[in-house]
């Protein structure tokens, strides 16, 4: 394994996706934190704009710049990009054609089909010619290809929750792909740090509500993933709630035993266990609860872990799949660094907590 440490930069550091990569990479034993980038903050030291970082090695000594594609070119082996879709590509591109590693948080190049992307972005996308080159960085199915990736697409928190618990499942074809139902309840910073009356403090304290309904952006790489695993087209009914709760993602998601599965319900909920215990052994992320114990937030708070645990309806013949996870870690910030570690060889756990 090397030692060597690389000159790493983030673009969009301001926001909380960026803000936790801050903590992650200050604290990261192969990472050389050379540049960080905001418009809003241009100037200001790291330490003045989040005091959290004074006792940081190295953090009293950056500053934000203004974002240069050049400068970052040449400060940065990786450049992590916190960006609204839509900007992210106007980085990515360049920076992946000089050589540059990009681990990209936003959405721009989750998707294999330029036509969905405007479909559910409501805009033309930049750089459709890139979409294929781009691999999707989820780490427990894309390791191989995160391991040659010069553009890292990091996947979407309420993506990642659903895809987890529910590929493994599809591949072996245990459960019906035509009756998939995934409900979620995400944490306010979700939504970004940004000024927005519903989401403001009073707005979302003690209230609950559904949202993004019937066709939510993630919607689109959720069926794009799930469709990958099938073989075939695969439709998902999908609902998020905002609930008052500053981070943390729970999904429930509701499955049938596929045609040819449902005549010993016993059997096939055994089955159930099998695979995801034989997937998910040797992952240091996933932490199997299985009917145990059923997922938690407050477990996986701060760390990149996902709780997956399951409970099974004979009555109904239906199994109840649950995930947990920390949005704006292995829901962004902490995947994205996990695919940092495959992308150069380092452990996979450096840096992150389990």
């Amino acid at each position: 394994m090397s030692d060597r440490k690389i000159n790493t930069a983030i673009v969009g550091a301001s926001g909380y996706s960026g803000e936790e990569l801050v903590r992650l990479l200050l604290g990261h034993p192969h990472v050389n934190l050379s540049m960080l980038t905001s418009r809003q903050y241009a100037g200001q030291p790291l330490t003045s704009v989040f005091p959290r970082f004074a006792g940081y090695t190295g953090a009293r000594d950056l500053s934000f710049s203004k974002p240069s594609i050049d400068l970052l070119a040449v400060e940065a082996e990786a450049v992590f990009l916190a960006l609204p879709h839509g900007v992210a590509a106007e980085f990515a591109v360049p920076l992946a054609e000089r050589g540059v590693t990009v681990i990209d948080l936003s959405a721009d190049f989750r998707l294999n089909n330029a036509d969905i992307y405007k479909e559910f972005y409501s805009s033309v996308h930049p750089a459709p010619e890139w979409l294929t080159k781009a691999v999707y960085g989820l780490p427990e199915i894309r390791r191989d290809a995160i391991a040659d990736a010069t553009l890292i697409a990091s996947p979407g928190c309420y993506p990642t929750s659903i895809l987890l618990p529910a590929i493994p499942l599809l591949e072996a074809g245990l459960i019906d792909p035509e009756q998939i139902i995934a409900n979620s309840l995400s944490g306010v910073s979700g939504a970004g740090r940004k000024a927005d009356v519903p989401l403001l403090y009073v707005e979302c304290n003690e209230s609950l509500r559904p949202y993004g309904v019937p066709k939510h952006r993630h919607l689109s790489e959720i069926e794009q993933e799930l469709s990958l695993a099938n073989g075939s087209p695969v439709t998902v009914q999908f609902t998020p709630h905002l609930v008052p709760v500053n981070r943390g993602i729970l999904t429930t998601i509701y499955l049938a035993p596929a045609p040819g599965q449902a005549e010993d319900f016993g059997q096939w909920t055994d089955a159930i266990a099998g695979c995801m215990a034989k997937r998910y052994a040797n992952e240091p992320f996933v932490r199997l609860t299985g009917s145990d114990r059923l997922p938690d937030t407050k477990n996986v708070t701060g760390t990149n872990t996902i709780e997956i645990g399951w409970a099974a309806d004979p009555r109904t013949q239906r199994l109840r799949v649950f995930s947990a996870e920390d949005n704006l870690v292995k829901g962004a910030s902490g995947q994205a660094l996990q695919s940092f570690n495959i992308r150069f060889g380092f452990d996979e756990t450096a840096g992150l907590l389990i």
